[in-house]
């Protein structure tokens, strides 16, 4: 029963990738690509950020702090060095995040609950200050412009499918993680860290691991972005992008593994059709997504799957 429950969810994604992919297919537009873009990173940064929460059980408010690492080593790079050193400066990003993580989660892994997020929170927006404040190296407020990838990557199309293989490889490999026996080391450290140590097991050490994973691919999500854009700017690292993740996953639902990926997708959709409407699309959006949220507490794929079981059970009792 499980093993076909697998095999449909890797049909079904099989299945929303392949329409990714024909995206250039079906519109010229080179808007319509980028919305593509935007969606696929924002999903990964999502998906990351819930190996974190709805896997763990922690509550990160600065995973934008590896989001525009990732960003600004690959801005920065190009800025400084030559526009041959984008994927240098993506691969520093990644090796940065991984030796920040480290650093950073060996300090807040100490305390938890309101604490952890409170420290997470602190550390995302000091590495936003000295980035906006720091102007004649990062750009300051103006960010960096004319990020272009090297080489073939120059190419939109391209680009957007090393994007869509990237995106695709990581995301299989965090669901590999979470089916995997560390998968189910890290629910039993959200829902009862004391029996942990009885597995012989140690719970700082594995939410340090998680923590490293959820950075390193936050920090992959920014660096492709920065291609996706062709700039950075610092509002990559303040607190309302950690913030933004945090509500898609919410909207798509925090246990279910792609849900997060779900909820980037119609928050983006979301946020594009009401910014061509209105002026007030912030509002509008706010009000939207309340509505939803409290309607769909357990998300659009939570709700989707109890629906399902429902539905099942009533065909059944017939």
């Amino acid at each position: 029963m499980e093993r076909d429950t697998d095999l449909k969810q890797a049909v079904l994604w099989l299945v929303v990738f392949a329409a990714f992919a024909l995206v250039p297919v079906a519109t010229a537009s080179k808007y319509h690509l980028l919305l593509a873009a935007h969606i696929l990173l924002w999903g990964l940064f999502a998906v990351a950020f819930n190996m974190l929460w709805g896997v763990t059980g922690m509550l990160s408010f600065g995973q934008a702090l590896y989001f525009g690492l990732g960003a600004y080593s690959v801005g920065l790079m190009v800025k400084h060095v030559g526009p041959g050193w984008f994927l240098p400066g993506l691969g520093l990003g990644l090796v940065c995040s991984v030796i920040l993580s480290l650093a950073v989660g060996l300090l807040i892994i100490r305390v938890s609950g309101v604490f952890f997020t409170v420290l997470t929170l602190a550390f995302g927006q000091l590495a936003w200050q000295i980035t906006f404040r720091w102007y004649h190296f990062t750009g300051g407020d103006d960010g960096v412009q004319g990020i272009i990838p090297p080489g073939i990557l120059g190419n939109g199309l391209v680009y957007y499918y090393f994007i869509l293989i990237l995106v695709a490889l990581a995301i299989w490999l965090m669901h590999r993680l979470s089916q995997s026996p560390m998968g189910v080391l890290l629910r039993c450290v959200r829902q009862n860290p004391s029996r942990v140590p009885f597995l012989g097991q140690s719970v700082r050490f594995s939410q340090l691991r998680i923590y490293v994973v959820s950075s390193f691919f936050a920090a992959l999500a920014g660096s492709l972005m920065a291609g996706a854009d062709n700039s950075i700017h610092t509002d990559m690292l303040y607190w309302t992008t950690s913030g933004e993740v945090i509500l898609m996953s919410v909207l798509g639902g925090i246990g279910q593994f792609f849900g997060p990926f779900i909820g980037a997708g119609v928050l983006i959709v979301l946020q594009d059709v009401m910014g061509a409407k209105t002026e007030y699309w912030p509002l509008m959006i706010g009000i939207v997504m309340m509505v939803m949220v409290l309607l769909l507490p357990r998300g659009l794929v939570g709700e989707f799957q109890a629906l399902r079981v429902r539905l099942k059970s009533l065909v059944a009792s017939r």
